[in-house]
């Protein structure tokens, strides 16, 4: 983002502002256009949520005083607002994707099928993309790739989150001609498989967090949905099924210990193999690349920096502003023409489904942060093999077809998924297209 700051102050002066859609006005949604607000060269046009008072409120944080505020259910309405000056609240999600000025959809819904449904509107409209809503590209990212290069747009995933924050890493860490043998993340809350949205009430209550996103950070799902990000974005893969979460100190000292911690088993270390992702605790809430260099110079000088004796160095970010950068993704996009983060061809890794609970034949159960089942990192190739089920493919219409103990991976022939969502039969498509003609 070098430079950044002087070209928004361009773009303002120009006033050649950047005018974007934002989909949820929840917890993310409103942090993100508070601080776009507060930016130069950029605005929040419009921010539609399925309830008005929070869209509104997502203003009023930021300062936006009411008769700059109008509330429309219409395209041609917000047309003329905006044309006007004015910020749109709506709950009218096509007003995001469609209106004239809008030239960025952002999705921060974090639900599958929405984010498919915006995606896809959004690019017919000629608007770019930037999805906060991780949890759609780790199914369909590819998908929507290809799309949005046929309607001559760009699709990318966002600053802030970890997948980004940490591809800063990593990109810096090639460029510089190193080898990144570990990506990864700090887990940022303590891991608890069997959290529901009940157990975490009044955690979420006194967070001002929905109970569910809460017990899908809890429960490590969404861990396993930034890690699969990662890999996607980049080809590494997974040394295990869910990964292996070593513990570590604290904050710096932690950060040091990974050097030894990544290392291969028979070196001392965890890990089968390297080109990984990977999750730890005790250095929340940054993210890191562990490097190596071929180069006995290099490997010198690595150590004359304080960065440790090698054969591995951890370079780490001890922060990640999530919503907060995500407007920055919006401005590298429409000024540079650039992703901040994209999947190569075809999935690398896969986001798969655990039971939570045990699980009987018959029973209907949820996906994200819900009661009965979790989310777990696998390699494509792996779960292709075994049949697992793609996380974000599992709603609250999904039935079991035969029972499945607490713990056990679930796989396509366990339970009969909702085959009428928007994001099912897009990820048919992508199947289509990266030969998988029989998964689903």
């Amino acid at each position: 983002m070098l430079n950044m700051d002087q070209k928004l102050i361009k773009r303002e002066e120009e006033g050649k502002i950047i005018m974007t859609g934002i989909v949820g006005a929840g917890q993310m949604g409103r942090g993100m256009v508070t601080q776009m607000c507060l930016m130069k060269g950029i605005k929040a046009a419009v921010v539609a949520d399925l309830k008005l008072d929070l869209a509104v409120a997502a203003f009023k944080y930021a300062g936006i005083t009411d008769e700059m505020i109008a509330c429309v259910d219409t395209i041609e309405e917000a047309n003329t607002a905006i044309e006007a000056g004015k910020f749109v609240a709506t709950t009218n999600t096509s007003i995001a994707t469609s209106a004239d000025a809008v030239q960025v959809l952002v999705d921060v819904t974090g639900h599958p099928d929405v984010g498919a449904k915006l995606s896809i509107e959004a690019m017919d409209n000629g608007k770019d993309v930037v999805m906060m809503n991780v949890e759609t590209d780790v199914v369909i990212g590819p998908y929507l790739k290809r799309y949005a290069a046929s309607k001559g747009v760009i699709y990318t995933g966002s600053a802030g989150d970890e997948p980004g924050a940490v591809m800063e890493l990593y990109c810096f860490a090639r460029a510089m001609g190193m080898t990144v043998e570990v990506m990864g993340k700090g887990k940022n809350n303590k891991l608890d498989y069997d959290c529901n949205p009940d157990t975490v009430l009044e955690e979420a209550t006194r967070r001002k967090m929905s109970p569910r996103m809460l017990c899908a950070f809890k429960d490590g799902t969404k861990t396993m949905v930034e890690m699969t990000a990662m890999c996607n974005y980049t080809g590494l893969i997974p040394d295990v099924i869910g990964g292996h979460g070593p513990q570590v100190s604290p904050g710096t000292e932690g950060v040091k210990e990974l050097n030894d911690v990544f290392k291969l088993k028979e070196d001392g270390g965890i890990l089968n193999k390297h080109g990984v992702v990977e999750y730890v605790n005790g250095i929340a809430p940054g993210v890191f690349v562990t490097v190596s260099t071929p180069n006995d110079e290099i490997a010198y000088q690595m150590g004359y920096h304080s960065m440790g004796p090698g054969p591995l160095w951890t370079l780490y970010r001890p922060y990640h502003l999530c919503n907060l950068e995500t407007p920055l993704t919006v401005a590298k996009l429409v000024i540079d023409k650039e992703p901040q983060c994209v999947p190569i061809d075809g999935l690398v890794a896969e986001c798969i489904t655990r039971a939570k609970i045990d699980l009987k034949a018959g029973q209907t159960i949820d996906g994200m942060g819900g009661y009965t089942t979790h989310g777990s990192i696998c390699e494509a190739a792996v779960s292709d093999a075994n049949k697992y089920v793609p996380f974000g493919l599992v709603t609250d219409k999904a039935v079991m077809k035969r029972d499945v103990k607490k713990g056990q991976l679930i796989t396509l022939d366990d339970i009969q998924l909702d085959t009428s969502t928007y994001v099912y039969k897009l990820r048919q498509e992508q199947d289509k297209i990266y030969g998988k003609t029989n998964l689903l």
